[in-house]
């Protein structure tokens, strides 16, 4: 019987775990994949917008070259090291498959490994550090699982002189389209707003797309919407405005496109919360926890990090503001009130 199981090997995940391991508890910690599994498929050489000092973990400075803020790369050798350098026993490439509540106290875990093996754990409680961001948002138009569409922008390399039609106009859209563009793509933007807003965007990153439009050298499409994608292209609709759909056919035309990226935004996963008896509320679907302890609803399971937001619209909940949900989880396990107020942010990540 452990102590508490860890599930998700994230950032705030390794945090909790080692606020545990400091107060002496007994740790299980799993995750269906790698230490710091979303930033995998995050494009290479992907900067974060918090910077280094925001996202470090468990008393390590983050150094990056240069001091500049981290790419991808940097932050999951960082992850690494951390949990080399205090020795958490991660055990990756593990899902948890269900959760029971055992009679006399605690939890049992069923999990299985990628080689197909499976094995049972016990926990006297049970913390949830899935993040957020677990499946791309489907845009439920034809054509969407054709092998030339994809949610998560590859190696941009791959993309040198194809047409890459990009749908969306949030951070990940805005930078892929810059990449592309410089990678050697010809590139066009669709986004369903009149705008893109620049209060949403990295703001190292808004300049340049203004030039790129500007001149022409990637195109936009404004106020526009996919309804339907093809093998050479895909078909986009103007819509009134932001909310409403096209009601003419008139309204639609075509753009060539060898590759198509529907970089839309994400959703959580919360299945595995509800299974467990966890309520989720909410227009974004977020689990239900108090916000001193970070326990849900069921006696012994909490909540971290980013999977307390549920799915987020307009993200509010990140790294950098999650630091004091492991003091809290440590506390309340203890048996003590945390001494961890909310982190107020006043520089320009923020």
């Amino acid at each position: 019987m452990h102590d508490a199981a860890i599930i998700g090997a994230g950032p705030i995940g390794l945090e909790v775990h080692a606020a545990l391991r400091r107060e002496g508890l007994r740790c299980l910690h799993l995750d269906a994949g790698p230490v710091g599994a979303t930033f995998q498929w995050w494009a290479p050489g992907t900067r974060f917008f918090s910077s280094p000092e925001r996202i470090g973990i468990c008393g390590i400075p983050l150094v990056t070259v240069g001091g500049e803020k981290a790419t991808r790369e940097e932050y999951l050798a960082y992850l690494r090291s951390v949990a080399q350098q205090l020795g958490l026993p991660v055990r990756t490439y593990e899902r948890v498959d269900a959760i029971a509540a055992l009679a006399g106290g605690g939890f049992t875990l069923r999990a299985s490994t990628t080689a197909g093996t499976g094995a049972a754990h016990s926990a006297r409680r049970v913390i949830f550090a899935i993040g957020d961001m677990h499946r791309p948002r489907l845009l439920g138009v034809p054509g969407e699982d054709l092998p030339h569409v994809s949610h998560y922008l590859a190696e941009p390399h791959r993309y040198f002189r194809r047409r890459v039609l990009i749908v969306g106009g949030r951070n990940s859209a805005v930078e892929a389209a810059i990449r592309l563009h410089r990678t050697g793509a010809a590139v066009t933007i669709s986004y369903r707003r009149p705008a893109i807003d620049p209060a949403r965007i990295k703001y190292w990153l808004m300049p340049e797309l203004r030039d790129l439009i500007g001149s022409g050298a990637v195109a936009f499409h404004p106020l526009t919407i996919p309804v339907g994608i093809g093998p050479g292209g895909v078909t986009l609709a103007r819509c009134p405005d932001d909310r409403a759909l096209p009601s003419r056919a008139a309204d639609r035309f075509e753009v060539a496109a060898d590759d198509v990226l529907l970089l839309t935004g994400y959703t959580m996963d919360t299945a595995m919360l509800e299974a467990a008896g966890v309520a989720i509320s909410g227009p974004r679907r977020a689990p239900e926890f108090n916000p001193a302890t970070m326990e849900t609803n069921v006696p012994g399971l909490y909540v971290a990090g980013t999977a307390t937001a549920g799915t987020q619209e307009r993200h509010r909940v990140f790294i950098e503001n999650c630091h004091t949900h492991a003091a809290r989880i440590a506390a309340a396990v203890l048996g003590r009130v945390a001494d961890a107020p909310d982190e107020v942010l006043t520089m320009p990540e923020a």
